[in-house]
């Protein structure tokens, strides 16, 4: 089934691209399908969830998946980019879709990466806006702890200058590196891009407003929310290798798991930073089981 667009505005008058995914209930969940808004990482867009959010209905949830401010076909203005603010865009989101629909009133909000560090400040600051997170390879990261100087922390994080390179080139890149992903996936990344008609694109995220970003996550400190949050949190982190940077990962869930009331890790290994993309079918199941068990009320 195809999705709807929706055309959302927030506080500040900035209007925000959703993909509304209709349950289908295919899959006949026993269930009660719940609402799930589904939050992109940094540089991302709504379409890199197409794969989970069509697996999610088809589990009977009703799902829609959102364009943060600055991406994708979402308004780009050059203000607002913090995590408390994106944070606040997601929860006018949320009273948006309610008013024409009471269920959404306290849906599952669900953010990979930087959108997984979202959906733990909305946890711990707009505790009655949902019914639990799910932070997808993200809700944990702590820029500031790897980078204690910001400059550092720009020169290396800092995006490729990407606008000007043919479209082709760009896929062909994105299929070398991701061979296992399926082409929905694949398309999915490639609307990251503004296409034009010479066939070139351009990020959607402008260079500078993606080091806004990039400042903003490098200010937000999740570790500091986690004994606040009353919600249930799912953390699905991925893993490839047994680096230091997977070792920290793990440490930094181990003390999640301990220091948030009620919080739930489910690995997935090997996997992709975008696990949402590369394995969508097992993600919704993961999500499906903890809601089927009432992890999430």
């Amino acid at each position: 089934m195809t999705a709807t667009e929706l055309r959302l505005p927030v506080r500040d008058g900035t209007v925000l691209r959703a993909l509304h995914h209709v349950a289908t209930g295919t899959r006949m969940s026993p269930a009660a399908g719940i609402p799930i808004l589904l939050i992109h990482g940094l540089a991302s867009n709504c379409r890199l969830w197409d794969g989970a959010a069509r697996h999610l209905a088809a589990h009977g949830h009703d799902v829609v998946a959102l364009d943060l401010r600055g991406h994708g076909r979402s308004g780009k203005p050059d203000h607002g980019y913090s995590v408390p603010e994106v944070a606040r865009d997601v929860v006018d989101i949320i009273e948006a879709l309610a008013a024409d629909n009471p269920p959404w009133r306290r849906p599952l909000v669900i953010g990979q990466s930087w959108g997984g560090n979202i959906v733990i400040e909305i946890a711990a600051h707009h505790p009655a806006a949902v019914r639990g997170v799910v932070a997808v390879d993200g809700g944990t990261i702590e820029l500031r702890k790897a980078f204690p100087d910001w400059e550092e922390c720009r020169r290396a994080l800092a995006p490729p200058r990407l606008a000007g390179m043919e479209a082709g080139r760009m896929r062909g890149f994105m299929i070398g590196a991701h061979r296992d992903w399926s082409d929905e996936a694949i398309e999915g990344t490639m609307a990251n891009m503004e296409h034009f008609a010479d066939g070139t694109i351009a990020p959607w995220l402008t260079f500078d407003r993606h080091i806004t970003v990039l400042r903003g996550l490098w200010e937000h400190s999740p570790t500091s929310l986690f004994p606040s949050i009353e919600v249930p949190v799912l953390l699905t982190p991925a893993s490839k290798a047994d680096d230091d940077l997977t070792r920290a990962k793990r440490a930094a869930h181990d003390h999640a798991a301990v220091a948030i009331r009620r919080c739930r890790v489910e690995w997935f290994e090997p996997a992709d930073h975008d696990l949402h993309a590369q394995h969508p079918g097992r993600f919704a199941d993961v999500v499906n089981d903890a809601v089927v068990g009432g992890f999430f009320p």
